[in-house]
């Protein structure tokens, strides 16, 4: 695996492989790496002759009281993953690189980033979306593998892909979980004992809900108010939402059909963990 730290050097690797003829996915992630990365590595190498990881904990994505400067990182740790997992490049600039001095163009989300995470955090899909322009600009790959636990994430990135006429796939990966149902996640590591047995509401109450769509409920606001008492029920959980959107649009939706999607963020402490579920019938 060969690593690189700036764009002059992945761009140099990729246009050797494109005059080869080998075809090119990538997997952003801000590292700390676990099973869900782990798994769109794999889809990759299912898909594409060669697979490039970037590896960069992206600034304009925090707001100013969010956990920038203690979200875990393991560059080591993540190499050593990457290696087992036959990984082609890993690309970890530092923010100089992506970031250098009197940088000032950032790519402005539409609609899919008004309602969830982006109104409980102001200019996150902002920082998402001028990252991820920037990548796919320096990658070029042929595909681009994203987790459905970042679902309104992968709407957003899917519409700035068709507005802006990326030539890149998107493909959206299943979440994997925890083997008692909690989701994959980076941020798992700063729940206490306590709090990381309460967390396991989030994937419980979305079981519920499940469970109310199969038996024939299409109120969103019936499923909603049944996630919402059930994640109030735990003392340890402090809701940010809970949401039943348009799967595309990330619009509220007062009837649930299939293709919408039922999201929750809730904070345990200090720990802001997100969950959701795509309806199927």
């Amino acid at each position: 695996m060969e690593t690189c730290t700036t764009a002059v050097q992945l761009r140099t690797l990729v246009k050797q492989w494109k005059k080869q003829g080998f075809t090119v996915g990538f997997v952003p992630t801000m590292g700390y790496l676990h099973e869900g990365h782990l798994s769109l590595v794999q889809r990759s190498k299912e898909i594409c002759d060669r697979t490039v990881v970037s590896i960069f904990v992206n600034p304009t994505q925090f707001g100013p009281n969010e956990d920038l400067d203690r979200y875990p990182r393991d560059f080591a740790r993540d190499c050593q993953l990457l290696v087992q997992s036959e990984v082609d490049v890993v690309f970890h600039p530092d923010a100089g690189e992506m970031y250098p001095p009197g940088f000032s163009t950032f790519v402005e989300p539409g609609t899919a980033a008004q309602g969830l995470c982006g109104r409980s955090r102001p200019g996150h899909f902002r920082g998402v979306c001028t990252v991820v322009a920037k990548l796919l600009n320096l990658v070029t790959p042929d595909y681009a593998f994203f987790g459905q636990k970042d679902a309104q994430q992968v709407a957003v990135i899917r519409a700035m892909v068709r507005d802006l006429q990326m030539d890149v796939r998107i493909v959206s990966c299943p979440i994997v979980r925890e083997e008692d149902g909690l989701a994959k996640s980076s941020r798992n590591v700063y729940l206490d004992d306590s709090q990381r047995q309460a967390a396991l509401v989030l994937p419980g109450a979305l079981a519920s809900a499940q469970r109310m769509i199969a038996g024939g409920q299409t109120d969103a606001n019936a499923i909603r108010q049944q996630i919402l008492g059930e994640l109030q029920g735990e003392k340890l959980a402090e809701v940010d939402y809970v949401e039943i959107v348009d799967g595309t649009n990330m619009q509220e939706v007062s009837k649930v059909h299939e293709g919408d999607l039922v999201a929750v963020a809730v904070r345990f402490g200090t720990t802001r963990l997100i969950d959701n579920f795509t309806v199927t019938k």
